[in-house]
């Protein structure tokens, strides 16, 4: 039997819950994310929030199992950039990531309604980027890896290539902080 839902359908979430040992089943929320208004929020209390609506939909529907949910973004000068709309816009996105530091928010949130826990925290990691050329910046958006990423990059793909350093967990720059799951979810008995 899993030991809880994942409430999001990214394979990178999978992919480390897995290399980390985890037992989970997937149910991807449905949440609307574009009822969220980005304007005037802070950027870790948007990713809370909306991690939080996610795993309550889903626990809303599964009451008796524990249910995680996530969402990433990137953060730059407090302006939050979501994933690209299409190639221009990834391509306007890559320039401006590239230019100067910037943060990968991501909120993480447990919800198991039988038991009326409901917990969420935030984590921030901050990347300092290289500087990329013109070519370097074609090339990322030919290979399409730009597609359903926050900042329109996963480090996974771009890593040593794109960034100088980062400053905090790399797995929360990949859309889950793995400290932060095994702190939130070694606060339950069943782990």
């Amino acid at each position: 039997m899993p030991e809880f839902v994942l409430a999001s359908a990214s394979p990178r979430r999978r992919q480390l819950l897995a290399r980390a040992g985890y037992r989970f089943e997937v149910d991807p929320s449905t949440v609307d994310e574009s009822q969220f208004p980005i304007d005037g929020i802070n950027s870790k209390r948007y990713c809370m929030k909306l991690a939080l609506a996610k795993a309550a939909e889903v626990a809303a529907r599964r009451p008796q199992r524990l249910v995680m949910g996530a969402d990433t973004v990137v953060d730059f000068d407090g302006h939050i950039i979501g994933k690209p709309a299409d190639a221009d816009d990834a391509r306007r996105i890559v320039r401006k990531l590239f230019s100067a530091p910037h943060k990968v928010i991501t909120g993480l949130a447990l919800v198991w309604r039988d038991r009326a826990i409901e917990r969420v925290r935030g984590a921030v990691t901050v990347v300092i980027p290289r500087a990329l050329t013109d070519a370097q910046v074609e090339a990322h958006i030919r290979s399409g890896d730009w597609e359903g990423k926050a900042g329109a990059y996963g480090i996974q793909e771009c890593g040593d290539e794109f960034v100088e350093r980062i400053e905090g967990s790399f797995t929360n720059v990949m859309g889950l902080p793995m400290e932060m799951v095994e702190e939130m979810l070694g606060e339950f008995s069943i782990f």
